[in-house]
């Protein structure tokens, strides 16, 4: 299971890559109520499907759908529990995929003990679980949480 640390990036911005390349990174920035988690799951699925420069093989779907989960899992508590524009921005380095999600609300999360009789509330516990490690800081504007998933399972 991942833990979770106080320190994390400065967040990911947009690269432009030759044609039929992925780019260093994508982002994207949305007023909570206007995006599907659905759009935010398939942005995902998109951008590590994109062909990546030096990358021998693609990601396993394993891979994938834990990202996918991972993004589903942030970006529902960003709309849920956040406040302002939501910002998703998705970074795929040589061994780990970094997902950072943004929003303007400076209450951290914090995990639950596990209580399997408890409906909901389970998403921080499900990143923890997908996630080498989880960085949540505050900013001056909001909060930042950062989740890295090993490319290699």
């Amino acid at each position: 299971m991942g833990g979770i640390r106080d320190v994390g990036l400065d967040g990911a911005s947009a690269g432009r890559a030759p044609a039929g390349a992925r780019p260093e990174g994508c982002s994207v920035r949305f007023e909570r109520g206007a995006f599907r988690i659905a759009d935010a799951r398939h942005l995902a699925a998109e951008y590590l499907a994109m062909p990546g420069d030096g990358r021998a093989r693609a990601l396993s779907d394993s891979v994938v759908q834990a990202v996918q989960l991972v993004v589903s899992e942030l970006v529902t508590n960003a709309v849920k529990y956040g406040s302002g524009p939501v910002e998703l921005s998705l970074v795929l380095e040589a061994d780990v995929v970094i997902v950072t999600v943004r929003d303007g609300d400076t209450t951290l999360p914090s995990p639950r003990p596990a209580n399997p009789d408890r409906v909901g509330q389970h998403g921080l516990e499900i990143v923890l679980a997908l996630c080498q490690d989880v960085d949540i800081r505050r900013e001056p504007a909001g909060k930042r949480i950062t989740a890295r998933i090993a490319t290699h399972c």
